[in-house]
């Protein structure tokens, strides 16, 4: 027997009771307000009644609450999209205002920033901000340069054919302007942009300006979190982008921080926004090893040295933070107009820059920690896309940017590889969806003196692993052999 609209309303008030998203004091009139989002006059089951289930399935619930926002022509269509601008609006019955959330996560920070980012995690997953964290597939590969993790991304939903040419016939809009704007929070959405009815965010103050921290809806690893500019300004990478960095890392110590850096192809899929990314997760770059120390004069009080990396990084270590900020300027200036012709790297040609740096800030030890990876953007006939961007027989992996997350060592791969990894012992050559990988199959079979179904997966997931290595190395501007780490103690 179909479970009643009431029944599944009942279902969901019980989920923000035990969720603590509502209190015994707003049952009735969070009942309410979904008997009139579904435009019901009264209950539709006499005998349907509240629960204590704490293990309520959220994701069911929601499934059959949208099925009966279809069928009552709620939502014009049966998709993806109008299903995801319609849930926010059922979640958002029970979403605090602002300025509560806002009260309760200073009230937990006195007690301690841990407090407070636990609270405010758990709101952003319990009032459904957060999703579909589960789906993505994941796992470590062993490396020289420590375990890196390896993310196939199937968090974001695919884009419905139908909604995207819909989109296309909308009425262009600049609000919000773009998707970490500050605006966003309660904009009910539209097909051409996601409902934030249930987001809250939280104000900061970085450098003496105002920002405000969010979760991401779609976790690339524990507790990832958006720190973005309450102004919409575009990327920048200079001695502010510092101040802020430390600023936010004293307010949370136990987080990392982080920029994408400032110019295309090294920077991130949003320059149009200055923001950072951080949460509460060690890296593999945060885990490895400075392999070569080295000083700089005037700077004493500050540990400085190489770090064991594909990528090419300047770790500097201490514990006052006004001396980190300005030895990180120094370096900054200095590798925007650094050319070393023989490494292929120049400051900038015809006029246009090529030379930034993604910071990363944390704390070790007691000590404040800022990683500085150098980045260069320049292209040729060759590398159209970048010299120091993953190579050509690296595309059929991983073609997209690389950004301050796979800088740090995570893997964000396509949401196709789980299809093509699926299709493991059929003819590679024969398959055009899988036909771009034969060379390197080829390749990594005659490593292996057995190749089957029991340790397929697992060969598959140390490949790509290794490729994703190669495609760090790829972006490194200064390279791992002996000429690579000369030209870098050189710079």
């Amino acid at each position: 027997m179909k479970t009643s609209l009431y029944s599944l309303i009942l279902r969901l008030v019980s989920y923000g009771l035990n969720t603590g998203l509502i209190e015994k004091e707003d049952t009735i009139y969070t009942i309410n307000q979904l008997l009139d989002l579904y435009k019901m006059d009264e209950p539709d089951d006499s005998n349907a009644e509240l629960t204590d289930d704490s293990e309520s399935n959220l994701e069911e619930i929601l499934s059959g609450l949208l099925d009966y926002a279809y069928e009552r022509n709620l939502i014009p269509e049966n998709t993806v999209t109008y299903r995801d601008l319609f849930d926010v609006r059922i979640m958002s019955t029970m979403v605090k205002r602002p300025s509560e959330v806002i009260k309760e996560f200073w009230s937990n920070y006195n007690v301690s920033p841990v407090k407070a980012t636990d609270y405010y995690y758990k709101f952003s997953r319990d009032t459904d901000y957060i999703r579909r964290v589960k789906k993505d597939l994941k796992w470590k590969t062993s490396t020289e340069y420590g375990d890196i993790d390896i993310t196939i991304n199937l968090s974001k939903p695919e884009k419905d054919p139908k909604a995207i040419a819909q989109a296309k016939l909308q009425k262009q809009s600049s609000y919000p302007k773009c998707l970490l704007c500050k605006e966003n929070e309660g904009y009910a959405g539209r097909i051409n942009h996601p409902a934030r009815s249930n987001h809250r965010i939280i104000p900061i103050t970085l450098d003496n300006s105002q920002w405000y921290m969010q979760y991401s809806p779609y976790v690339y690893y524990n507790e990832h979190c958006i720190v973005f500019n309450g102004e919409h300004t575009p990327m920048v990478i200079d001695s502010s982008t510092f101040r802020k960095l430390f600023d936010f890392i004293k307010m949370f110590p136990h987080y990392i921080i982080g920029s994408n850096a400032d110019l295309p192809i090294v920077g991130g899929s949003i320059l149009t926004h200055e923001h950072f990314q951080g949460g509460r997760y060690n890296f593999a770059l945060n885990k490895a090893d400075v392999e070569e120390k080295f000083s700089v004069s005037g700077y004493e009080n500050v540990e400085c040295g190489i770090v064991k990396w594909p990528m090419s990084v300047i770790r500097l270590t201490g514990e006052d933070t006004d001396s980190l900020i300005k030895l990180s300027e120094h370096i900054l200036n200095k590798w925007r107009n650094y050319t070393d012709e023989d490494s292929f790297i120049f400051a900038e040609t015809d006029g246009e820059r090529h030379s930034t740096i993604t910071p990363i800030v944390f704390t070790k030890n007691g000590k404040y920690v800022i990683d500085l990876v150098l980045r260069n953007n320049i292209t040729t006939e060759e590398h159209p896309l970048g010299v120091f961007h993953p190579h050509k027989n690296l595309h059929h992996i991983k073609k997209e940017n690389i950004g301050l997350i796979e800088v740090m060592g995570l893997a964000v791969l396509p949401s196709r590889l789980k299809k093509e990894m699926a299709m493991k012992g059929k003819d590679i050559s024969g398959i055009e969806e899988i036909s771009k990988h034969t060379d390197w199959v080829n390749e990594f079979t005659e490593k292996y003196s057995s190749i089957n179904e029991e340790n397929i997966d697992e060969i598959l997931h140390q490949e790509i692993g290794e490729v994703f290595l190669n495609v760090l190395k790829d972006a490194g501007v200064f390279k791992r052999n002996e000429s690579g780490k000369k030209a870098f103690r050189k710079f």
